[in-house]
């Protein structure tokens, strides 16, 4: 994994799980008032950070990372407690049919190329032209994408008996075109809470990741 982080000298932490394809660039107009430790590239689950100055941690996962942090040993970084975790747009069983990405959605990631990725951003991230014109596409190529999507696919085969459902609220747009909405209602039921007017990145609709917490409120 690949991590950046957001030093404000907090005692107070966001721990991110971003999603596929992601980097720190795709959520750089976000502010935030304590420290942010945004975790992407799910290639391997390794890297290093001392989280012993911190008096209280946040999660917040979105997309794969959802899956991700469902299996993370939060034990071997000695981290005790975390106060809230929230899922956005995405389901621990990343690659269950139903649940997760099916099949003609897989298939869709894969085709993803350098010819189509504003098409794709477009029409399945993206919800209205005002988000288009302050999205920032992450700087990481095709290539590294279409590994990550290999290596997560990998990590949902050897750990799938692994997979805890950590959530205490999740969040996703109306109108989301990757994942069964129908399915997150049956699995999150009354921790689901919905954004009007927006796709698979809810991003757009907030000025700061402090904002996302009110927003299952």
């Amino acid at each position: 994994m690949k991590q950046y982080l957001i030093n404000k000298n907090s005692d107070e932490l966001l721990l991110f799980f971003a999603g596929w394809g992601c980097d720190e660039y795709e959520f750089e107009h976000l502010q935030s008032e304590g420290d942010v430790l945004l975790l992407y590239d799910y290639s391997n689950l390794n890297f290093n950070f001392d989280f012993s100055k911190y008096k209280k941690i946040n999660l917040i996962a979105f997309s794969a990372g959802v899956f991700v942090a469902s299996i993370f040993n939060f034990d071997g970084f000695k981290i005790d407690k975390i106060d809230k975790k929230i899922a956005i747009s995405g389901n621990p069983y990343l690659f269950d049919e139903h649940l997760g990405l099916s099949k003609e959605i897989q298939e869709l990631l894969y085709n993803v190329n350098e010819n189509n990725a504003d098409e794709f951003a477009r029409n399945y991230l993206i919800k209205t032209d005002e988000e288009w014109e302050k999205f920032h596409h992450s700087k990481r190529t095709i290539e590294s994408c279409k590994i990550e999507l290999n290596s997560l696919k990998e990590l949902y085969k050897t750990n799938k008996q692994n997979i805890k459902d950590i959530y205490n609220e999740a969040i996703f747009g109306e109108d989301e075109p990757l994942l069964n909405i129908s399915a997150q209602k049956e699995f999150y039921q009354n921790r689901l809470h919905y954004i009007k007017n927006a796709r698979h990145s809810i991003f757009f609709k907030i000025k700061n990741y402090e904002q996302i917490f009110d927003l299952t409120h």
